[in-house]
């Protein structure tokens, strides 16, 4: 496993996505997405939640993973949920970068990423995020726009923010 940021230049990270449904995935892929959503969301922001909300069967999953040194490890990964089953809208959620990968820009890239899967699978439709409010200020760099007064989230303040398909490209 890659023992720091710094080991991961972003010219140098060169990452293989994996654009999935639930079932699609191998018990590797769906051991190593929980694994980090547990080590980031559980243990990282000491929040003790229900992960497993049933909301995976009914979501695409982007997984970003690193070959370097002949291992595949899991950098960053985020789910999108499809329209109709926690906003009318497709939404992103449990947007994540593992530790060892921080600090490379991988979060921005993640999102574009996933916002250009999102355009794909729901051409011109908006994305709705449930934003960690102290990272409202990123989304609103990628063109997400706050829609509503913020909120507790799994005793997190979290805000609704919405970016609008067919909108300038967020800024890089």
């Amino acid at each position: 496993m890659p023992q720091s940021a710094t080991a991961h230049p972003r010219a140098q990270l060169a990452l293989d996505w994996q654009w999935a449904r639930l079932s699609e995935l191998t018990a590797a892929d769906v051991y190593a997405v929980l694994a980090a959503r547990q080590e980031v969301f559980a243990v990282e922001q000491s929040c003790a939640f229900q992960d497993a909300d049933g909301l995976d069967f009914h979501a695409w999953h982007l997984l970003g993973w690193d070959h370097a040194g002949g291992r595949r490890t899991l950098a960053c990964y985020l789910r999108l949920i499809d329209p109709g089953r926690k906003f009318a809208e497709p939404s992103i959620g449990r947007v994540l970068t593992t530790s060892a990968y921080r600090g490379v820009g991988l979060g921005r890239t993640l999102m574009l990423e996933g916002m250009a899967r999102a355009a794909q699978a729901f051409p011109g439709v908006p994305i709705r995020i449930a934003a960690q409010q102290r990272l409202e200020a990123f989304y609103a760099s990628l063109g997400y726009v706050t829609v509503g007064a913020p909120f507790l989230e799994d005793n997190i303040p979290h805000v609704e923010m919405l970016y609008s398909a067919g909108r300038a490209e967020p800024a890089q």
